[in-house]
This record gives structure tokens, C-alpha cells and sequence, in this order.
């Protein structure tokens, strides 16, 4: 079994978001549906998941080298991204494991 949730995105405007919204963003396995990404939020911080959305980054040419051997396109390392709301009431503590 793969790891669904890797890492929590903190930056201005998902933290914004989690104050003003009660929308967190994760990092999530390019692999993982938002069912399974629901469940893992809800069994991982024990809340109530009210709606998931996904994105998915990359996957395209980033770089172009110029080598000895011609030219050679390095591609880019696709991620996704989930952006859970939680149910009014109830957040998470994203900071407490620092």
C-alpha cells in the first residue's frame, strides 16, 4: 500500500485558506482518487471531510540541456495537490508535530 497523503503545503494562500475557509492543501499520491484521499484525512487528524478537490502539476518538459550528446529535455516531476474542506466546527492542527 502507497502512502495517499505526503505532506502538507504551507504557504500565504493555503494558510489564508485554512484560517478564513477551513480548506487545508495536502500533497497527495499522483495515484490517489478523492475517495481515498478523503478517508485518509478523515483517519489521519479525525475530522469530518465535507469536500476534496484535486489538481495535478507537471508531467511536461522543464529543462533544456545542451550536451556534448545534442540536446536533451529533462521532464518535470508531476505532483497532486488535494484541497480538503472540513465540516464548520472542526479543523486541523497542522503544526502540532514541529
Amino acid at each position: 500500500m502507497y502512502t495517499i497523503i505526503k505532506k502538507p503545503v504551507i504557504t500565504e494562500k493555503a494558510t489564508e485558506a485554512s484560517e478564513n475557509q477551513n480548506r487545508f492543501t495536502f500533497v497527495v499520491d499522483r495515484r490517489a482518487n478523492k475517495l481515498e484521499i478523503k478517508k485518509a484525512v478523515e483517519k489521519m487528524y479525525g475530522v469530518n471531510i465535507t469536500e476534496v478537490r484535486t489538481m495535478t502539476y507537471g508531467g511536461g518538459k522543464s529543462a533544456v540541456k545542451y550536451t556534448n550528446k545534442g540536446i536533451v529535455e529533462q521532464p518535470n516531476n508531476p505532483w497532486k495537490k488535494a484541497v480538503v474542506t472540513v465540516a464548520d466546527g472542526e479543523t486541523i492542527d497542522l503544526f502540532n508535530n514541529i
